[in-house]
């Protein structure tokens, strides 16, 4: 992602006049956070938000020596939690962790929004990258991304896949990869991604594209087997990235923390620096890095710009494939 222009002097004015105008939300930045402060995380527990949203909150109590506390509200594709911490006092008591289906993909996927994510949330920081991994099921057969697209050709829609629903990254890169390679396969759409992967172990499903964070363990154990990533990483230095192998698939997942929009501007800044100060603290990228998240770290203007030219990238190619929500 190319790096954005900050907001405009108008802009930054609007949000700090709107700001002192809300009752009941002004509180200085030295203040904050003077109570305990709710993380939202719009997923179930042991998915990829969770954990980054977790390893943050222990992060931020640590430093601020204030409790955050994790709340996970799953369901809607992230659509309620997320609402729920539109709907929140903007006082800086709550914060949503969500990842990019939720901020990014959502709001031009869905005709019906139940709030408007420009208008309704701030943008604070990019936290992660995840990088993604084509898992399969050993009981497929398959070896290698060869033997898997040769299948969706040999026999189309006959092998399964799952996510979180068609608003996830999950979907989208294996609609991007049918695309590539003519090969075609069955969705099946879940509730959150944890019943999907149950699903993936048992053979159910044959195969995946998720965030390596959730699934490594099942790698790790040979339960499940890495066929290709997004992009080389560290973490699994004999799989071969899609790139290299000449098939294009440009779908990734990020976990971003947002605030109620109004939320005064110190509060946003002083967040978004401890945000920052956690993600360059060694021992938090170690924990990070052990659950194949990579810390990334920006203003919230930086972020807010690229969160708008995210939502154009999927915006387009969500509506050169007629994709609709299930």
């Amino acid at each position: 992602m190319q790096e954005s222009r900050p907001f405009s002097r108008r802009r930054a004015l609007q949000v700090s006049l709107a700001a002192l105008v809300v009752p009941g939300t002004v509180v200085a930045q030295g203040e904050w956070p003077a109570r305990p402060v709710r993380v939202i995380v719009p997923s179930s527990a042991g998915g990829g938000t969770d954990v980054f949203g977790r390893i943050l909150a222990q992060a931020l109590t640590e430093q601020t020596k204030q409790n955050f506390i994790v709340d996970n509200k799953p369901g809607a594709s992230g659509n309620i939690g997320a609402e729920l911490a539109a709907r929140a006092e903007p006082d800086g008591t709550t914060i949503l962790v969500a990842s990019n289906s939720s901020l990014g993909i959502n709001p031009v996927l869905l005709k019906n929004m139940p709030f408007d994510a420009d208008r309704d949330l701030a943008a604070v920081s990019r936290g992660v990258f995840a990088p993604m991994v084509v898992a399969a099921n050993p009981a497929s057969g398959w070896k290698s991304m060869k033997d898997l697209i040769e299948a969706g050709k040999k026999n189309p829609e006959k092998f399964f896949y799952g996510s979180a629903g068609v608003g996830s990254p999950l979907y989208i890169g294996v609609r991007m990869l049918e695309e590539a390679t003519g090969a075609k396969f069955t969705h099946v759409p879940y509730k959150g991604v944890a019943p999907a992967y149950q699903d993936l172990l048992s053979g159910r499903l044959q195969f995946m594209y998720t965030d390596l964070a959730s699934v490594d363990p099942y790698i790790k154990s040979g339960k499940v087997l890495a066929l290709a990533v997004n992009q080389k990483t560290p973490l699994l230095p004999d799989t071969p990235a899609l790139e290299d192998l000449g098939i294009n698939v440009k779908a990734w997942t990020s976990f971003s923390v947002m605030a109620p929009a109004r939320t005064p501007a110190p509060i946003i800044r002083k967040l978004a620096d401890e945000v920052g100060k956690a993600l360059r603290d060694p021992a938090v990228v170690q924990r990070l890095e052990r659950q194949a998240l990579l810390p990334v770290h920006d203003t919230p203007e930086q972020f807010a710009a690229e969160l708008k030219k995210e939502r154009e990238y999927w915006g387009a190619f969500i509506r050169k494939n007629h994709i609709t929500a299930d």
